[in-house]
């Protein structure tokens, strides 16, 4: 019995994370409202099944892979079409414009001056009177736009050249190279070779992390039981 509880629950866990993974790449906060409804439902429907031996496994399969099909086609409608987009996902309100609150929006909108202060506070926004335009997304979230003389000084606005800077690119992860990154950084095993043997460095082994800079430059750090360091 505890084992056929077991495989029903592995089953139902890869099943359902498969199809969240279907789903796009999404934090919580940031669903769409009928994204989140499948959510919640998805995991009360394969709570029943993954508990209850009594019921088919295919009772619980079925309607998570319905549901799936039915999220799928009103996203493949919402990219299709604007008003359906609207319809469904609603559309973004303008909450503060000008260094004003818009009251009515706010209400409409179900969102308090708690909930509003707090998003601004979580932008590094503590003036009301510094912001622009405030905008409530459709997944809840607030984008804001400062006013002119609030905004942050940019190496633009002083005129200051500055070179590009890349990501930067994971080699070697707990001891294991990574020759996808290392093809994609534009060198070879030879070149990397060379860092190690440049560094002092025995073995890729003893390496806990190593990578590419920003600025292109061999960073890593050792395991505790080798010789700690960092690159020049």
């Amino acid at each position: 019995m505890l084992l056929i509880v077991f495989i029903r629950t592995i089953i139902l866990y890869f099943l359902i994370v498969i199809i969240m993974r279907l789903m796009g790449k999404r934090q919580i906060g940031q669903l769409q409202p009928s994204e989140l409804v499948v959510a919640l439902i998805i995991a009360d429907l394969a709570a029943i099944p993954m508990g209850n031996t009594g019921i088919p496994l295919l009772a619980g399969i079925i309607p998570i892979l319905t549901l799936f099909v039915c999220e799928a086609m009103l996203s493949y409608i919402s990219l299709k079409s604007q008003l359906a987009r609207r319809i469904i996902s609603g559309k973004p309100s303008i909450v503060i414009e000008k260094g004003k609150i818009l009251e009515n929006e706010l209400r409409k909108q179900r969102f308090n001056i708690d909930d509003l202060m707090e998003q601004l506070r979580l932008k590094d926004v503590f003036d009301i009177q510094d912001v622009e335009y405030a905008i409530l997304e459709t997944g809840g979230q607030i984008s804001i736009l400062l006013k002119t003389d609030k905004k942050p000084v940019i190496r633009e606005d002083l005129n200051i050249k500055h070179q590009y800077e890349g990501l930067p690119i994971s080699l070697i992860i707990d001891g294991r190279i990574n020759c996808h990154n290392l093809s994609i950084s534009g060198h070879d095993m030879n070149w990397l070779n060379k860092q190690l043997s440049i560094n002092g460095i025995k073995s890729p082994r003893d390496v806990l992390y190593a990578y590419i800079s920003e600025d292109n430059k061999f960073v890593y750090m050792l395991r505790d039981k080798a010789k700690g360091g960092y690159s020049n």
